[in-house]
């Protein structure tokens, strides 16, 4: 979609459709001819409640051919979200009605007006349609002309960057397994650093092998399309001594649970087992391209969980990655379906190893967190309560909302095992935070945070500016992160 931004007056050009925000209880504003146009219109028919739209032909009575009023609520509620939810919603009814251009009121008075609206607009309007075949005949907004000040340029332009990150990592995310396998997942990062010069380097299974990456060749050695670990570094400006911000992803390309074998009900969306390390690489791509002055380093640590002859199985002792300071753990694996923390421990191993400052790592890691939180925030864990702070608030600014849970000493009891140093389970109590205790072994005093997005990576129901499938949770909400650190 074709976004810009216009100075001229709002009412001025003809349009086929003029989108106006109103608050509950509110008309919008404008000349007389718009008046009598709404006198007609009942509070029953548009209140300005949050989620209601209403359009309107204007027969004439102005340039636009249609209003678009479109609903905020009360108006000390409104926040950059309920924007970024209402203009959802409005550029979906735009679309539906065959409607291909669009002028937008930027209001002054409403928060990040500019920047919502546009990042809403290209969310909304994303399809995954990669594999449908024939004739689309879905109709498409192809253009919006926000009408906004100069000064709104740069808010729009970064937020085009950050959406079009977030659509790129759910196209990945959409794919399936029999697309997107770990050695593809790796091909997609090479085809990244060299579009945004970072730089990139693949562990493949050999390498793995000689680095004695335990957890990663473990769960991945039940199936042909071997496992690997991703390496991407990004410098931005003025950060070369800096020592690195290490984004960690799980990338399960497709999970079966291995010889834990899953339910076949629901199976299939198992692809978006590979959401955290796509969250990576959407997150690096905005990076770069918005060239933050960050210093990040990105490890994804990608296999297929399958069962075979060669797969690990429960009652294994597997040994994760060591390093050079030799700190990796004996795991007992209970659950061959608790993977996730297996190939993570690997990961978090390495970046601790590079030096990392600060570690984050993304996972949809647990069932449980689903359970707890259900769809609408990711659970959020770690051991420094003033990184955990900056990641909450950034996830209230950016809709990617999470919600903390704790960490405290009993629940690393849990995950004790008589015969390893750890068990890879510590039962159906408490088990997010009982996978997050198994993770927190791998950091050390590094300050870290866990962000456990099982339950956010994907949505099986349309939401105002979500499409069903891959989300694309957690760029939004690490770039926000990244640009106030």
């Amino acid at each position: 979609m074709n976004i810009t931004t216009a100075s001229f007056p709002l009412f001025s050009r003809k349009t086929p459709a003029l989108m106006l925000f109103a608050a509950k209880n509110e008309r919008p504003a404008g000349p007389p001819a718009l008046r009598k146009l709404l006198r007609r219109v009942t509070a029953h028919e548009f209140d300005g409640a949050e989620k209601k739209l209403l359009l309107l032909h204007t027969h004439g009575q102005l340039p636009a051919e249609r209003l678009l009023l479109v609903g905020l609520g009360d108006k000390q509620d409104i926040t950059p979200e309920t924007i970024r939810r209402a203009a959802g919603l409005a550029v979906k009814k735009l679309r539906d009605a065959g409607i291909a251009r669009a002028l937008v009121e930027i209001r002054a008075d409403l928060p990040d007006c500019a920047a919502a609206v546009t990042e809403a607009a290209l969310l909304a309007t994303y399809r995954f349609t990669q594999f449908k075949t024939g004739n689309d005949n879905h109709a498409e907004l192809q253009a919006l002309t926000l009408c906004a000040p100069r000064a709104a340029r740069p808010a729009v332009a970064r937020a085009r960057i950050i959406a079009e990150a977030v659509n790129y990592a759910r196209a990945i995310g959409n794919l399936p397994g029999n697309v997107v396998t770990p050695a593809v997942l790796a091909d997609y990062a090479r085809q990244l650093a060299r579009q945004y010069r970072l730089q990139c380097a693949v562990l493949d299974k050999p390498a793995l092998r000689r680095g004695r990456f335990g957890g990663l060749l473990a769960v991945g050695g039940g199936s042909a399309n071997e496992p690997r670990l991703i390496v991407l570094e990004y410098v931005g400006p003025g950060a070369a001594r800096q020592q690195p911000v290490a984004l960690v992803g799980k990338a399960l390309t497709f999970d079966s649970g291995g010889i834990s074998i899953k339910p076949s009900e629901k199976m299939d969306e198992m692809k978006f087992d590979k959401c955290g390390g796509v969250a990576v690489l959407g997150t690096l791509r905005a990076a770069a391209e918005l060239k933050l002055p960050v210093r990040l380093l990105g490890v994804i640590a990608a296999a297929e969980n399958l069962p075979s002859a060669t797969s690990y199985r429960p009652g294994d002792i597997v040994t994760s990655y060591r390093g050079k300071d030799k700190r990796g753990v004996t795991i007992e694996v209970l659950n061959t379906d608790a993977e996730g923390r297996i190939v993570l421990g690997d990961a978090l191993a390495y970046a601790r190893q590079r030096g990392a400052a600060t570690i984050v790592d993304l996972a949809t890691l647990t069932g449980a967190c689903v359970i707890a939180l259900g769809p609408f925030a990711a659970g959020l864990l770690g051991n420094n309560e003033k990184l955990l702070e900056k990641i909450r608030a950034a996830g209230e600014r950016t809709g990617d909302r999470v919600w903390p849970l704790p960490l405290w000493p009993e629940y690393k009891e849990l995950i004790k095992s008589d015969v390893a140093d750890h068990k890879n389970t510590g039962g159906r109590n408490g088990g997010a935070i009982t996978a997050a205790a198994f993770l927190a072994n791998y950091v050390g005093a590094v300050p870290w945070a866990h962000i456990d997005i099982a339950g956010t990576a994907w949505t099986t129901e349309e939401r105002p500016y979500h499409a069903k499938g891959a989300t694309g949770f957690g760029v939004r909400l690490l770039i926000d992160f990244l640009s106030r650190s």
